[in-house]
């Protein structure tokens, strides 16, 4: 059997195919700070951890092929021996937990072993700190792990190899569906061995140093909503401020700058709430009245930000109808692989929506799309009347055409929410003003 490090020629090929099905499944793959990406090993990537298999394919997605990386998951995915062995397949070791059975914790060591093993032979090990997956957009508590390999690995380096611990901040714009934007940013590497002397000298307080040490670094990746009390409504000032403040502070309001924005913002907001509380709970009951009404009358954020006028929204409306025929070949050859994967899931019985986007992906892209469209293309050249040639046309015309019936798709539902703002603002002026009002309020207090 290879080590579990060993880029086998069925790995490799099988990295080939999913990094790209991954990047298509979002509509934006965003990579920053690209230059603390290392090119080898000894490493230890840390992301936060908010969207089960999803988060390791982000980091799988943005490092080298070159470079193997192995993963650490929750022992009871691999219960069952097929899947056992699927898993070290994709470089997955199990960790145990108290949850899993005081007399399984022994377990551990064979996996520590391995890890070492993988940062000993220069390659990457992947770990998330905290150790389980969340909801919120904040930090939780870290778990030992990650730090107990870090040192038992180091202390057995050759010497000048320093294991590098990269914290890396993942964000998704929704974690729950198929086509949003997630974007992912690697920081500056803490050096394990410039704890060593501290390790040897206490163990305990160099991991507490480590620990909140890469915390920090973390934090300054993520958008970390620190706060227990007021956490929905920072989360709702977020992103009723981040497209104006990020055109202010950079220019133009794409993803990476307004992710940047919310990360400032976030960092502002829990400021205020131990600075200023009274401060907080004045925002806290404006986003709750603004949040109210936006979702009240299904308004996006994009649409309050940039409502556009009669003329643009005629025209919107004009180039939307002429290329309606490309949304509906797109939509009818995407239909199955398309839904199916929710239809699925939801007969399966799986409810919590960290898990969604997982699920359909390896369903949808993985297996879904590839084998409608091998389905589809059989169909075409045993049916079709047109010559064979045109079947070159067909296979890659699926996919394509897939992807402009999305887009139009959500292009045609920003369309139709500007008309419903414009329509309300006719019907319901008081309403949309106490919005507008409520927005700059939370806005400035943003700032």
């Amino acid at each position: 059997m290879p080590k579990i490090y060993e880029l086998t020629p069925s790995y490799r090929i099988g990295r080939r195919y999913v990094n790209p099905t991954f990047r298509s499944f979002y509509s934006k793959f965003i990579v920053l700070d690209r230059e603390n990406i290392p090119s080898r090993g000894p490493v230890i990537f840390a992301p936060n951890h908010q969207n089960a298999l999803m988060d390791a394919l982000v980091v799988l997605a943005s490092t080298p092929y070159r470079l193997s990386n192995t993963f650490i998951a929750r022992s009871d995915i691999f219960k069952k021996g097929f899947f056992a062995k699927a898993l070290r397949f994709l470089k997955i070791l199990p960790a145990f937990r108290i949850r899993d059975g005081y007399e399984n914790l022994g377990k551990n060591d064979a996996t520590f072993e391995a890890a070492r093993e993988v940062l000993e032979q220069h390659n990457a090990l992947c770990v998330m700190p905290e150790g389980n997956q969340g909801d919120q957009r904040k930090l939780r508590p870290f778990a030992k792990g990650i730090f107990r390999i870090a040192f038992t690995a180091q202390e057995q380096m050759a010497a000048g190899d320093d294991i590098r611990l990269i914290p890396v901040g993942i964000d998704y714009s929704n974690r729950e569906r198929f086509g949003e934007e997630v974007i992912v940013d690697y920081g500056k590497p803490l050096r394990v061995s410039d704890y060593m002397p501290l390790y040897r000298e206490n163990p305990a307080v160099a991991i507490n140093r480590l620990r909140a040490d890469l915390k920090a670094a973390l934090h300054r990746q993520v958008v970390d909503l620190a706060t227990e009390r007021h956490y929905e409504a920072f989360e709702t000032a977020l992103y009723a401020s981040d497209r104006r403040l990020a055109r202010v502070q950079y220019g133009h309001d794409d993803p990476a700058s307004r992710f940047r924005v919310r990360r400032e913002v976030a960092g502002r907001l829990v400021a205020m709430e131990a600075d200023a509380p009274e401060r907080a709970e004045l925002l806290a009951g404006q986003c709750a009245e603004y949040k109210r009404l936006r979702e009240g009358h299904k308004l996006m954020e994009s649409t309050l930000e940039r409502p556009g006028n009669a003329f643009t929204l005629l025209l919107q409306g004009l180039g939307l109808a002429v290329l309606s025929p490309v949304f509906a070949c797109g939509f009818v050859l995407n239909l199955f692989p398309f839904f199916l994967p929710g239809f699925i899931r939801k007969k399966m019985g799986v409810q919590y929506n960290g898990f969604f986007s997982s699920f359909d992906y390896v369903l949808g892209a993985v297996f879904l799309f590839p084998f409608f469209y091998l389905l589809q293309t059989i169909l075409y050249a045993v049916f079709t009347p047109l010559p064979w040639w045109t079947l070159f046309i067909f296979a890659p015309a699926q996919y394509l055409l897939g992807k402009w019936a999305f887009r139009w798709y959500k292009a045609a539902g920003r369309w139709g929410n500007r008309l419903r703002y414009a329509w309300l603002r006719m019907t319901r002026r008081e309403e949309m003003a106490r919005l507008t009002k409520l927005r700059r309020d939370i806005q400035a207090a943003a700032e």
